[in-house]
């Protein structure tokens, strides 16, 4: 409880201070936070409304579309609990300054679990909540379903915060980091394909056209009955909302017991017995060598660490060392990012989850273009594939690039004093970001739209719009980064989880809509001898140009007056 108290009132105080930097920027969050919940409610509502109206399939359709929201959502609760779980207990500043007190390990414990699940779940929450507002007004709910389901959201997210937080402990106990890093890609990589084979959908020009929603509606009923396994967690909650909601209080509080009994068992076992597997979880990982490079050349035991040996250039020097261009020590700078980037499980693990989502993504777009046939309805689907992969860029912006600067922590004054100068260090994390997410953008862009059969114009069209994106975006969250850093966090969650990131999330995601309003009004055709193309263009360039330079310009302003 002291350890709780303790952080609650430095949360308090940080949120008390972000009042008093910027009421401008604090007003400007809270308008987006608020505008985002109206919007999903919006959206969930009329969505909920339009299945609802099938005739006879209605009432099925939501509930199946619930099964399946929560039992996705668990699936993700328990990778993410799994990744922040492994940092927070064992690459985490706090966590070991602990061990080094006077506590019990079962304390040390508790907070870390606490803290970790979380983090892990508030995303979640944030998700849920207009959902489930909007399903309880389309049905008709009393007044007591929101409570009723608030009670069970929380206890739903202590079991995949038992499971992420076991799972982890194991790992570091028996699995060192490259072995882990080999398992969760592995891991990935089998899911997505398993993913792949399970849901196979049937050529277009095999179907019926008069049939073609029935046999959909069918092949959806038959694929998602995987959610209705009666042991899953996600179907208990699902059960208990669905019934509540319609009136049926027995059988929603058979399944609220099975829940609440299963949170009671597996939160009991994780108080009481996980505080010595932890403590040597955290033994093993402090102690346990690690190899040099990036974990491709390491030394056999008995082998002593010759000069020679040590100073080894990994694979990441040598590809380095192939650009002759750059500067020796913009060379060390950017080996050195990528290496911090590899080894940081959180960084990365989160990174697999995402691209597999994707990946998910991609590979059920070939079905989707069948479908298409209609020039608005071409048009308005490029647009919102556009949407996607810059909703993409920005997240992987948000979460990556702009922890770079305040990752380098209280040592950043060792930087300063090179004769390299913080601001080519921020410029070298600029271009290392830019040209990495690059790559990734116009991959998954070009990829997306030929597969929606786009003539190459388009494909061209787009890419170049995402690669306009891609500069401003890096642009934004280096210099936001720059502007507010947060140098006694080493834990990017939390330092994206501040004021700053939230804020550059907020900007990414308003420019993001300008954006792909401005280009899609300008190429379409109001009226017969209006095209407002080539102007829609240069205003997108004049945004995306002013998005990118201005926070870098006030970066580089902050960084002469820097103190660490």
């Amino acid at each position: 409880m002291l350890l709780v108290r303790v952080n609650a009132v430095q949360a308090w105080r940080r949120l008390k201070d972000v009042r008093r930097q910027s009421r401008l920027l604090t007003t400007i969050i809270l308008v987006f936070i608020f505008g985002y919940l109206s919007l999903s409610f919006w959206l969930f509502y009329e969505g909920l409304r339009f299945i609802a109206a099938f005739p006879g399939l209605g009432s099925v359709l939501t509930e199946r579309l619930l099964y399946l929201l929560f039992a996705l959502l668990f699936g993700l609760l328990l990778l993410s609990n799994l990744v922040i779980s492994y940092t927070n207990f064992f690459r985490n500043r706090e966590a070991a300054f602990l061990m080094s007190q006077p506590l019990p390990w079962e304390t040390i414990f508790r907070w870390k679990f606490i803290e970790s699940t979380l983090l892990a779940s508030w995303a979640f929450l944030f998700l849920i909540a207009p959902f489930l507002a909007a399903f309880g007004l389309t049905r008709g709910v009393p007044w007591h379903f929101y409570a009723v389901t608030l009670a069970l959201i929380g206890l739903f997210i202590v079991l995949p915060g038992v499971a992420g937080c076991w799972l982890a402990i194991s790992l570091a106990r028996y699995v060192d980091r490259r072995s882990f890093r080999i398992i969760a890609v592995l891991a990935a990589s089998l899911l997505l394909l398993t993913a792949r084979a399970w849901w196979k959908v049937p050529d277009a020009n095999e179907e019926v056209l008069e049939t073609r929603v029935l046999n959909m509606l069918d092949q959806l009923l038959v694929k998602t009955r995987f959610t209705q396994f009666p042991f899953l967690p996600s179907y208990w909650l699902s059960t208990s909302v669905i019934q509540w909601g319609e009136g049926v209080l027995n059988i929603a509080g058979f399944f609220i017991l099975v829940l609440l009994s299963n949170v009671s068992f597996f939160g009991f076992l994780a108080f009481t017995r996980l505080g010595k597997p932890f403590y040597d979880g955290a033994s093993a990982v402090h102690s346990r060598a690690s190899g040099l490079g990036l974990g491709w050349l390491r030394l056999e035991p008995g082998v002593p660490r010759t000069p020679s040996a040590a100073c080894a250039a990994g694979p990441i020097e040598s590809l380095l060392g192939l650009c002759r261009w750059i500067a020796p020590d913009i060379r060390a700078l950017l080996v050195k990012d990528v290496r911090t980037f590899w080894r940081d499980t959180a960084q990365w693990g989160q990174s697999v989850m995402l691209f597999g989502l994707l990946g998910a993504y991609i590979l059920n777009l070939r079905h989707f273009s069948n479908q298409l046939e209609n020039p608005f309805w071409v048009n308005l689907v490029s647009y919102l594939n556009l949407g996607a992969c810059s909703l993409n860029l920005a997240t992987l912006t948000t979460r990556f690039v702009y922890p770079q600067f305040s990752l380098e922590g209280r040592r950043l004054w060792i930087i300063g004093m090179a004769p390299m100068g913080l601001k080519r260090v921020v410029l070298a994390k600029y271009w290392l970001a830019s040209l990495g997410s690059l790559i990734v953008t116009l991959t998954l862009m070009t990829l997306s739209s030929y597969l929606l059969k786009m003539p190459w114009h388009r494909i061209g069209f787009f890419s170049a719009v995402v690669g306009v994106m891609t500069f401003a975006l890096n642009g934004l969250a280096v210099g936001l980064g720059v502007m507010y850093p947060n140098f006694k966090d080493a834990n990017p969650s939390k330092i994206v989880s501040g004021f700053g990131g939230t804020l550059c999330l907020v900007l990414s995601f308003l420019y993001i809509l300008a954006s792909i309003l401005l280009l899609s009004l300008g190429t379409t055709r109001w009226q017969e001898h209006a095209n407002w193309a080539p102007a829609a263009s240069v205003a997108f360039v004049l945004l995306s140009f002013l998005i990118g330079w201005l926070p870098l310009k006030l970066g580089f302003a902050q960084l002469r007056h820097l103190e660490i």
